[in-house]
């Protein structure tokens, strides 16, 4: 799907996880705005607390955007969510939000 596609998506259903996650994918695919990035996911991650991916690239805009407090909780939930199997998948996803958490102290 393409950029407008997705944007049709939220605009018609603002509260649909999947057009929130696929615009703040596609956005980071086409380097689009941080800070729009950050609330499609942020959405995205408030819809569905256990979709891990969501929390990666929530967690990787915000340390873009030098927000490394906020960042740190959105990747100890995307680690939370994966370890304690409540996800549907995403363990995969582990190591990088881990080192991620690291690299920020």
């Amino acid at each position: 799907m393409d950029l407008d596609s997705f944007r049709q998506m939220v605009a018609k259903n603002p509260r649909g996880f999947l057009g929130r996650f696929g615009l703040g994918n596609k956005l980071i695919q086409e380097g689009g705005s941080l800070e729009e990035i950050v609330e499609h996911l942020t959405v995205a991650t408030q819809l569905d607390p256990t979709h891990v991916a969501s929390h990666l690239a929530l967690g990787r805009a915000l340390i873009g955007l030098g927000k490394h407090d906020e960042a740190k909780p959105v990747l100890t939930a995307g680690i939370d969510a994966a370890v304690s199997g409540r996800s549907n998948g995403g363990q995969d996803l582990v190591p990088e939000l881990q080192q991620l958490l690291r690299t920020l102290g």
